[in-house]
């Protein structure tokens, strides 16, 4: 069965013939913000009932490792599997010798519970966030690197440069208003006093010839 184990951890899963197939899942570590724990790593398996079909290369690999044929592989497999069927027909734990066991519930379902001892579970480890409100780290703005500390300087900088060339705007715009009250004042407020006064004399047309 070492075997089977075997081929189990290195392709994460494994076909049963008449069964389904049964899936090795590693799960990472995990943190937990609630409770402020970092959860760690694990194993999870799981059966699935449907893809009961072994591959070609699954009978070879145990062919090499048991170094007999493939047709004797492929009977003692298929004798390994119909023993598994039997048990869990007759609703008694069906055992996956160095792993765990198969059985059945009311509803037909079939499971599969692995043993503790071959897989123990890790504690949680507290995990607490640490925010450093002075630490310095590089900042990439454009093709520059910068640093956090003078990101605000510049910043302020361009608000700044901002702001004063709204203040020239404005300044520009005093200095155009003044130019023209004074020049109101000087000529009068109508507005006939910005035209222009040169009168033109009428022209008159000679009389045309019938």
């Amino acid at each position: 069965m070492e075997i089977l184990n075997s081929y189990l951890y290195q392709q994460k899963s494994i076909s049963i013939p008449g069964l389904g197939t049964l899936y090795m899942e590693r799960m990472p570590a995990r943190t937990d913000f609630v409770n402020k724990r970092l959860l760690p790593p694990g194993c999870n398996f799981r059966f699935d009932k449907y893809f009961d079909a072994p591959g070609k290369d699954f009978f070879g690999y145990i062919a090499g490792k048991m170094q007999i044929p493939d047709y004797e592989a492929i009977k003692w497999y298929n004798e390994f599997a119909f023993d598994l069927r039997g048990k869990i027909r007759n609703k008694e734990k069906a055992e996956w010798p160095g792993l765990g066991f198969f059985q059945v519930d009311e509803n037909g379902e079939i499971s599969f519970e692995v043993h503790p001892e071959k897989f123990p579970a890790l504690p949680p480890v507290e995990a607490h966030r640490i925010l450093r409100q002075h630490s310095e780290h590089p900042v990439l703005v454009g093709d520059v690197e910068r640093t956090n500390t003078e990101m605000p300087e510049i910043l302020t900088g361009v608000f700044v440069e901002k702001e004063s060339w709204w203040i020239y705007v404005i300044i520009i715009a005093a200095l155009a208003l003044s130019i023209c009250f004074y020049h109101f004042y000087s000529n009068g407020t109508s507005f006939g006093s910005t035209g222009n006064h040169q009168s033109v004399p009428a022209m008159n047309m000679p009389p045309t010839s019938r």
